[in-house]
């Protein structure tokens, strides 16, 4: 069991920045691929970053390619997605899932949601113009 949870939502305004994390605890943090998802309101679960288990690869959605970068620090058993440049479009609860890479490789499943085994209680980010 891992248990997954995020912080650093909240209000900014548009063209800011902002800082997720996601504190993880119980099985080892270092096997499993890390990835930041967003649900916006009337939308579906959206894939925004993801990171492989030793942090060596990172994948970004098109629309925040440029703006987001993702991170990690397995000793401090966190994920981090750094958010700059946010838009009025950014605004959704922010979601972190954990991915096990010994059942998946990232490069193929990376960006689908329903491969991912552990998530967070989600974050909420809102941008104002």
């Amino acid at each position: 069991q891992l248990q997954l949870v995020e912080s650093g939502g909240g209000l900014v305004q548009a063209g800011g920045p902002l800082r997720l994390s996601c504190a993880a605890s119980g099985l080892t943090f270092s096997s499993y691929a890390m990835g930041w998802f967003r649900q916006a309101p009337g939308k579906g679960r959206e894939f925004v970053a993801a990171i492989s288990w030793s942090g060596g690869i990172t994948r970004y959605a098109n629309s925040v390619k440029g703006r987001f970068t993702i991170s990690r620090d397995n000793a401090k058993n966190t994920v981090y997605l750094q958010m700059n440049s946010l838009k009025p479009e950014d605004r959704a609860v922010y979601y972190c899932a954990a991915q096990d890479q010994t059942r998946f490789l990232f490069v193929n499943y990376y960006y689908l949601y329903d491969k991912y085994d552990y998530w967070g209680q989600g974050t909420q980010v809102t941008v104002s113009s």
